[in-house]
């Protein structure tokens, strides 16, 4: 498994302090839980300077500066929110078995015994916090049954670190290996409860979660329709073991994320896959968390519906 998920970290908390969303100071901690050195951490700072005053609070996911450029039409269908869903809903902090661990994660289905199809979440590189929770939620208001899990499991939970700035260092040194075998655990699961369609699963995840979803589409042939938001991308003679088809979204200004966009997208079409990629120009990596500092309004708000369609023409 190739993606090098602890170097990506790396990159962006130098992106992050270059770009004045983090103080020195920030920065350090961030490094340093990542590389365990503290003397390394600074020396991955040398030569840097940020283009603006450093703003007092922390940001743990990537800058860039993007605007709205796509490769399919705008989407008509409507998004759920937090504050209106389409279909009365059950949501939950849930345990589920893992492989030599128990599992935690949240669960959003909409009421009543109907089997619907499932779609598992990743979250970014803060854990499983409430944004991600209500992507779970908002995927349950659209009919789907939506399976947040918490990739910190194995050390009690997001929850359970006292300290925010050190979930990345935990996630940047955890085996990529596991990642995908939670996801596996998760979906296994899902395929015993009563409510879900078995045949397939559609998969979401952002940022640190986007790059964890391409890794997921590669190992479970199960994955039928996957949408990774501006993450990592895998090594391109990799994506010959996708099943599914693949929407990758990305924000126009996310320079780091983007240049491996022309690589990706040759292999995914010398495979023969199903890939289509939106991106947004004007934007920043991470405009669909309504709860940070780069959100925009308009881009999430057509990248979701672009979601829904992805899932509801490839899944169902």
């Amino acid at each position: 498994m190739s993606t090098d998920f602890k170097g990506y970290l790396l990159s962006e908390f130098v992106e992050d302090y270059e770009q004045g969303q983090l103080t020195r100071r920030q920065a350090l901690k961030l490094l340093a839980g990542v590389t365990g050195s503290l003397a390394l951490a600074d020396v991955l700072l040398v030569g840097c300077t940020p283009e603006t005053p450093p703003v007092p609070t922390m940001t743990l996911e990537i800058p860039s500066t993007a605007a709205v450029t796509s490769t399919t039409p705008t989407a008509s269908q409507p998004t759920a929110s937090a504050a209106g869903t389409y279909e009365p809903l059950s949501a939950s902090d849930i345990e589920f078995p893992g492989d030599g661990a128990t599992l935690l994660g949240h669960l959003a289905r909409p009421s009543g015994a109907e089997r619907r199809p499932a779609v598992l979440v990743c979250h970014e590189n803060r854990g499983l916090t409430e944004h991600i929770k209500d992507v779970a939620r908002r995927l349950a208001s659209a009919g789907y049954v939506g399976l947040a899990v918490d990739l910190l499991s194995r050390t009690g939970g997001t929850s359970a670190v006292s300290d925010p700035a050190d979930v990345p260092g935990i996630l940047g040194n955890t085996p990529p290996e596991q990642f995908l075998s939670d996801f596996v655990s998760a979906w296994r699961w899902l395929q015993d409860q009563a409510y879900v369609l078995t045949d397939g699963v559609g998969m979401v995840g952002f940022c640190f979660g986007g790059g964890v979803t391409w890794r997921v589409a590669i190992g479970l042939a199960d994955v039928r329709a996957a949408v990774p938001f501006y993450g990592p991308h895998p090594d391109p003679s990799e994506v010959g073991a996708i099943q599914g088809a693949v929407l990758a979204i990305y924000a126009g200004n996310d320079e780091r994320i983007n240049q491996s966009i022309p690589a990706i997208e040759a292999a995914m079409q010398a495979s023969g896959k199903i890939y289509e990629k939106a991106i947004y120009p004007g934007v920043d990596h991470a405009f669909h968390n309504d709860t940070g500092s780069r959100y925009n309004a308009e881009a999430a708000t057509d990248a979701w519906a672009r979601t829904l369609d992805w899932f509801r023409k490839y899944l169902g």
